[in-house]
């Protein structure tokens, strides 16, 4: 098995919704916020190659939306997904499988494309796409909370395509790593939890965003049930400290792995490093 960073660009999104409840005076601390209160996140998906499946876990927010859509956005550096695929030798068709941990916008608007036509097909053509058949459910039939984080736009050209698989299906079952689902931020995310060189890494998704949400109460704004995502980012902070998990930050500006510790003030962050750091 061989994990790539895939890097498919940088965001801003307002700190105050993606910390919660918790005071600017802290999190400002951590991830500091421009003058219109936004701050830096990444769009940071990973490339599973296995037994000549080449799996790409989440896609970004694409390049699909209009200018005016970006513009809420303010989509800055110079990373993409196009152009992460390239650096590794790889494009968009020699993906085998795309699994999507969730379908808001900013995790699979990479998916879909316009075609020479003007015809939305998805982005990658010899690729099954993953999701979880609740979750698919969720999201096309989505509630007035996350209506604008779905986008029909990003998922509904993979089911006309054909191309749509659901990982919890007995009758096709996605086998190359496990994944846990959590319910907090949006019914039946799926968090991959790879075995790779002896060590567990688990993709934390919108789960643990970024390393400065690993406290309990750093909750983002956007999670359609926060006590439960309370209740499971304890859990599996216990479960992960005590296995010695590594931790894949999908949306940390700068860190993109972690292992943890137990402190006096709760599970922490131990040691920072990239992916390609893991032996």
């Amino acid at each position: 098995m061989n994990l790539e960073v895939i890097h498919a660009g940088m965001f801003k999104l307002d700190g105050g919704a993606m910390f919660g409840v918790v005071p600017k005076v802290l999190w400002n601390k951590t991830n500091p916020a421009d003058s219109n209160n936004l701050i830096d996140l990444a769009m940071r998906c990973m490339l599973v190659e296995s037994d000549n499946r080449r799996i790409l876990i989440d896609t970004g927010i694409g390049d699909k939306q209009s200018e005016k859509f970006f513009s809420h956005y303010y989509l800055h550096g110079d990373k993409s997904l196009k152009g992460s695929l390239n650096k590794i030798g790889l494009n968009f068709e020699d993906i085998t499988d795309v699994f999507q941990t969730h379908l808001h916008f900013d995790h699979c608007g990479g998916s879909v494309k316009y075609d020479q036509n003007q015809n939305l097909v998805p982005a990658f053509k010899n690729a099954k796409y993953w999701s979880h058949s609740s979750h698919w459910d969720w999201a096309t039939h989505p509630n007035a909370r996350e209506k604008a984080s779905f986008l029909k736009e990003n998922i509904l050209p993979i089911e006309e395509s054909g191309q749509l698989k659901f990982a919890n299906d007995k009758n096709e079952p996605f086998d190359v790593f496990e994944y846990i689902t959590v319910d907090g931020h949006t019914e039946k995310q799926m968090l991959p939890v790879i075995n790779y060189k002896g060590h567990k890494i688990v993709f934390a998704a919108d789960l643990i965003p970024t390393s400065s949400h690993i406290p309990i109460p750093y909750v983002m704004g956007y999670d359609v049930r926060p006590l439960d995502t309370l209740k499971e980012k304890s859990e599996f902070l216990e479960e992960a400290v005590e296995n010695n998990y590594i931790l894949f930050f999908e949306h940390d500006p700068v860190v993109e792995c972690c292992t943890l510790k137990k402190t006096e003030r709760g599970v922490r962050v131990d040691e920072k490093f990239k992916l390609s750091e893991i032996s």
